[in-house]
């Protein structure tokens, strides 16, 4: 723990006590949102475990469909059926915030405002299996979307998390326990000097005492 060093004295004391009060606040606001960053965080590992599922249960489809496709239609068929795409889209990224962490919000525009289901060809010389893989892809993607986001939240949460508990720790067991300490030795520094002062005074006074004493035996002397 690393010491605090100045100067004893009154001024240096009340401006200790406001730093450990403020300190002291916060501590408790970082803790309190660590705290509400773990339950969110949690929350959306849960969703994002359930939407990686999903996602990978309806690839696995996909995937099974394509080969059905590969397996009953030739490979240039395929290759002339999916060489071009039927539709442009962007994907628009913004952003959000949660306990003042900015999180993406992705989304998928079509410029003509057309459907987006891949379909690039006609039916005639292509197979059922090829129609079905196309579709499922095509209206998988806002779920793609959907679970990059989550990721990249879950990422940036956990960052967050990190760097507010590292700024708790410091506080807890090197700033505070420092101010605490510096306030301690400043206050018994002035009490000290507050009692040698008293001493001293004491000590004055005595000697002013007997002084007077003195002076006024020897008036009475020469009388």
């Amino acid at each position: 723990m690393a010491e605090i060093n100045v100067n004893p004295t009154r001024m240096e004391l009340k401006k200790l006590k406001n730093r450990l009060a403020t300190a002291r606040r916060g501590h408790k606001l970082l803790k309190d949102k660590r705290d509400e960053l773990m339950r969110q965080f949690i929350e959306l590992v849960k969703k994002n475990k359930e939407l990686r599922e999903a996602v990978e249960a309806k690839l696995a489809n996909v995937h099974r469909s394509f080969t059905a496709a590969a397996a009953v239609s030739s490979p240039r068929m395929l290759e002339e059926a999916l060489m071009l795409p039927k539709k442009e889209a962007a994907l628009v990224v913004g952003t959000r915030s949660i306990m003042n962490v900015k999180v993406p919000v992705f989304d998928i525009d079509i410029p003509d405002g057309g459907s987006s289901d891949g379909q690039n060809y006609g039916f005639a010389f292509t197979s059922g299996e090829l129609d079905e893989a196309v579709l499922s892809l095509s209206e998988l993607l806002p779920e793609l979307l959907k679970l990059a986001e989550t990721e990249k939240t879950v990422q940036l949460l956990a960052d967050e998390i990190e760097k507010t508990r590292r700024r708790v720790n410091a506080l807890e067991y090197t700033m505070i326990p420092a101010l605490e300490e510096a306030i301690k030795r400043i206050s018994m520094k002035l009490a000290e000097n507050e009692r040698g002062n008293t001493t001293r005074l004491m000590k004055v006074k005595d000697m002013m005492l007997q002084r007077a004493i003195e002076m006024r035996r020897g008036a009475e002397s020469e009388a």
